[in-house]
């Protein structure tokens, strides 16, 4: 069994299935990585998210950006436990380094310290939504 379908049993098992995870377990098997977006310096939040995001589903990583590690029901071996919580922390590591490498070096300073991909996801969205939203109304306010 690949690590692909451990996740996905996984998923299954806990009832944890999502749209999102659906899409990667249906997109063809030789699907390429779109290009990887260029760094975020603190500035168009919004577009560079966005283009992040698309990045992390060519990848099938999209998921980690909303979702908790996973609990393991009772009564799983502790070889399955294991091999789920694994799984999940592997690719959750290389969903939130994907995300950092797309940072400029002062914010990745800054943002490195975050335990999880959505730990890291959402303290951006707090940090730069509001930040973007406060530059939009300066320019309407000057109009």
């Amino acid at each position: 069994m690949t690590n692909e379908s451990q996740v996905q049993d996984a998923g299954t098992t806990m009832g944890a299935t999502s749209i999102a995870t659906l899409s990667c377990t249906n997109a063809p098997p030789a699907m390429a990585p779109a290009e990887k977006p260029r760094k975020f310096a603190g500035i168009d939040f919004k577009k560079w998210q966005q283009k992040m995001f698309f990045y992390l589903t060519t990848l099938c990583l999209q998921r980690f950006t909303i979702e908790e590690a996973p609990e393991v029901p009772e009564g799983t071996s502790e070889k399955k436990c294991f091999m789920i919580v694994e799984t999940w922390k592997h690719s959750d590591f290389f969903c939130r380094n994907y995300i950092l490498s797309g940072l400029q070096d002062d914010l990745y300073n800054v943002y490195s310290r975050t335990k999880t991909t959505k730990e890291l996801w959402g303290a951006l969205e707090r940090k730069y939504k509001a930040k973007d939203a406060e530059t939009k109304k300066f320019f309407v306010a000057r109009l």
